[in-house]
């Protein structure tokens, strides 16, 4: 159904062939004016071309927009997420979900200060992309008008697009004539191949498919070593340098890279209600994942950090299925925020073939009692003996059940 009464339109715009043909798209089917906007999101893209292909479609330069937002996804979307140790299913790293309302966001800002009224997309029908971004959009601006082309037209081929594209005089590079053997996404958290050779999912992906990182075959046989320094649950420094969000997530997925870390084969389960098979790539996350669960193991409360789990799996849905800026992403986020003001120190980790393993951790405000566990001589600082109560107390209602014929506690 097509949206009506559309003056102008803000375009999450790639430059590649099919946002390129949606620009043409909305020109000659809502006869729209359409403002640009691409998003630096460290996806590893020379951005330049996008600027000269909108304005060779017509677009004016006032009405073209390229921002730099790799500090800002680090700093305010990827951070927040990595101090909840977020994983959807239990693996998945989220690193195409967590862009998606950043790019959302802008683009209502951008919508708000060229006085548009309506936003555009790239995302297909079958995917969560589309979720995801029109959840954003509502729930930052609720009056805003949302044209989704893959919902509305029928050029549902490859082949038709480039019919349109060069009926329109769109450029279109040599390697997109051919059938993209998948689709590629990419940011500076990750690396996202789906699609077209990857849909079996008993077929092993080809080693074309990683590109963010070396084979941890071909990784290199001696182990790197480094530290992480955190403060507030954040990583703020490697080796004891001090580095910005973006710049230390950048150092960590060269290093990450090279030691092949961070590759996942998944199928999951979209919000949509299909399951889907994709190939990630999240070197520099790995590692981050890896080092924030160490700090928090030696400054976390016991309670604190079983709850914090346990509303882990909700927050990462929440993000998944596009609700970053929900009531209850916002509460789970305050809460686990207030659980991250101790969470400081360093850890240090051996990088190697694929593996992060954890060789040490330290904290000013560790909550590891060397008095306490240790198996030699305590000095008085724990009464074994104390534990009895603690046991009968724990077993009394199994003892009870027991007692009244209710075996290895049937209920």
């Amino acid at each position: 159904m097509r949206v009506k009464g559309v003056k102008k339109v803000v375009l999450a715009y790639s430059g590649g062939l099919d946002t390129s043909v949606i620009l043409k798209w909305l020109q000659t089917t809502y006869g729209c004016e359409v403002v640009t906007f691409t998003a630096d999101l460290g996806q590893g893209e020379e951005l330049g071309p996008a600027r000269d292909k909108a304005k060779l479609l017509g677009i004016k330069e006032e009405n073209i927009f390229i921002d730099d937002l790799r500090e800002t996804f680090t700093k305010d979307f990827v951070f927040p997420m990595f101090r909840a140790n977020a994983l959807y299913e239990g693996l998945y790293l989220l690193g195409t979900s967590i862009a998606r309302p950043l790019i959302a966001q802008r683009q209502i800002e951008i919508a708000e200060q060229v006085g548009a009224d309506a936003v555009s997309h790239g995302a297909t029908g079958k995917g969560n992309d589309q979720v995801r971004f029109e959840i954003s959009y509502y729930a930052l601006k609720p009056d805003i008008k949302i044209i989704a082309p893959w919902r509305e037209w029928d050029l549902a081929s490859r082949t038709k697009l480039i019919e349109f594209a060069e009926q329109h005089q769109i450029p279109i590079a040599k390697d997109k004539r051919g059938e993209a053997p998948f689709s590629v996404d990419a940011n500076l958290l990750h690396s996202s191949s789906e699609g077209k050779i990857l849909e079996e999912p008993w077929d092993a992906p080809d080693e074309m498919v990683w590109q963010r990182t070396i084979s941890p075959m071909e990784a290199p046989d001696t182990p790197t070593e480094i530290t992480i320094q955190f403060k507030r649950g954040d990583a703020v420094g490697i080796n004891g340098e001090a580095l910005s969000p973006a710049a230390l997530l950048t150092k960590l997925n060269a290093l990450g890279k090279e030691n092949g870390i961070g590759r996942l084969d998944l199928v999951e389960n979209r919000f949509v209600g299909m399951k889907s098979r994709g190939c990630y790539e999240t070197p520099g996350g790995t590692i981050l994942h890896y080092a924030h669960r160490a700090i928090e193991s030696i400054t976390l409360d016991r309670e604190a950090a079983h709850l914090k789990d346990s509303l882990m799996p909700r927050y990462a849905e929440c993000i998944y299925n596009g609700f970053w800026f929900s009531p209850e992403r916002r509460m789970l986020q305050a809460l686990i925020d207030a659980s991250q003001e101790s969470v400081e120190g360093e850890v240090r980790l051996k990088l190697y073939k694929g593996n992060v393993i954890v060789s040490g951790r330290r904290s000013p405000h560790s909550l590891y009692s060397m008095k306490h566990v240790t198996f030699e001589e305590d000095q008085g600082a724990y009464d074994q003996f104390d534990a009895q109560g603690f046991i009968k107390l724990n077993a009394l209602r199994l003892r009870l059940g027991a007692m009244a014929g209710r075996r290895g506690g049937a209920l």
